[in-house]
């Protein structure tokens, strides 16, 4: 079994920051990648920040120079640090990691989802 805890989230005001951590555990052989992603009411799921493998985050244009997304491989945890908060970044954040368990004498890769947690910026 693999669980994703988030923390973090809540309300802040435009031009605030938030932080969101986000901690994997379980039968986990490989962490092949962990992100955050959103979603807004009447909007799909969309992607925020994902890192994968060795390289440095991904960000989505509407948040470059604002997110920083960090990694802790030990720990498997990420960090999402929020700066300078618009209105429309109020969404339920999902972290997701994309990861390879071991299954008997199988690996498999699947993606996993934490519960959500609600971030919300006024203006």
């Amino acid at each position: 079994q693999v669980q994703l805890v988030e923390s973090g989230g809540g309300l802040a005001q435009e031009g605030g920051s938030l932080t969101l951590s986000c901690a994997a555990s379980g039968n986990i052989a490989r962490l092949d990648s962990m992100g955050w992603y959103r979603q807004a009411p009447g909007n799909e799921r969309e992607s925020v920040a994902v890192v994968s493998g060795s390289g440095g985050p991904d960000y989505a244009d509407f948040v470059k120079g604002r997110f920083t997304l960090s990694r802790d491989n030990v720990k498997k945890t990420i960090i999402l640090q929020m700066n300078s908060l618009k209105p429309e970044d109020t969404a339920v954040y999902y972290c997701n990691g994309r990861i390879t368990t071991l299954q008997g004498v199988r690996f498999r890769t699947g993606d996993y989802w934490g519960q959500g947690t609600q971030v919300t910026v006024s203006s």
